[in-house]
């Protein structure tokens, strides 16, 4: 399923200056509302799998939501598409993939599924990531681990 690109985003964002975004969890429970954009950063990953193949993943853009005591504070599209723009700095291009960084009972990161206008707000739908052996095949995964380079 494709994600959200930093561009679609700020196109969104600048479309809908007044509008309230807001990020859709996916179990459907809501980030909230006073939620901060601390950081706009720049991901890529390389690493070795339990197989020893070298891999490299596509870039991507990390916005972090930072939720603090200031119940009060809100942000619109128009603030969180100045943040945006402030990656430039840091974004190789706009046609990188967006994530979200939210801490709840651990940090994780949620790719940007899609988003819709409903009434004041801008929801962003966020989805899950998981994780998945890429080494299957020499680990045994699929009949059960059975061999002794198995991680």
């Amino acid at each position: 399923m494709p994600h959200m690109t930093v561009d679609q985003l700020m196109s969104l964002l600048e479309e809908t200056p007044k509008a309230r975004p807001r990020f859709v969890l996916p179990d459907g429970a809501l980030i909230p509302a006073h939620y901060h954009i601390t950081e706009v950063g720049h991901l890529t990953r390389r690493f070795i799998d339990c197989g020893g193949a070298i891999h490299e993943t596509a870039h991507a853009c990390l916005l972090q939501a930072h939720v603090a005591d200031d119940v009060e504070h809100r942000l619109d599209a128009a603030t969180f598409a100045k943040i945006l723009d402030l990656g430039k700095k840091v974004l190789p291009h706009g046609n990188i993939d967006v994530e979200v960084e939210y801490e709840d009972d651990g940090v994780s990161q949620y790719p940007i599924e899609g988003a819709e206008l409903t009434g004041d707000f801008l929801e962003l739908r966020l989805r899950g990531k998981h994780t998945d052996c890429l080494a299957k095949e020499k680990c045994g995964i699929e009949s059960g681990c059975s061999t002794a380079d198995c991680c």
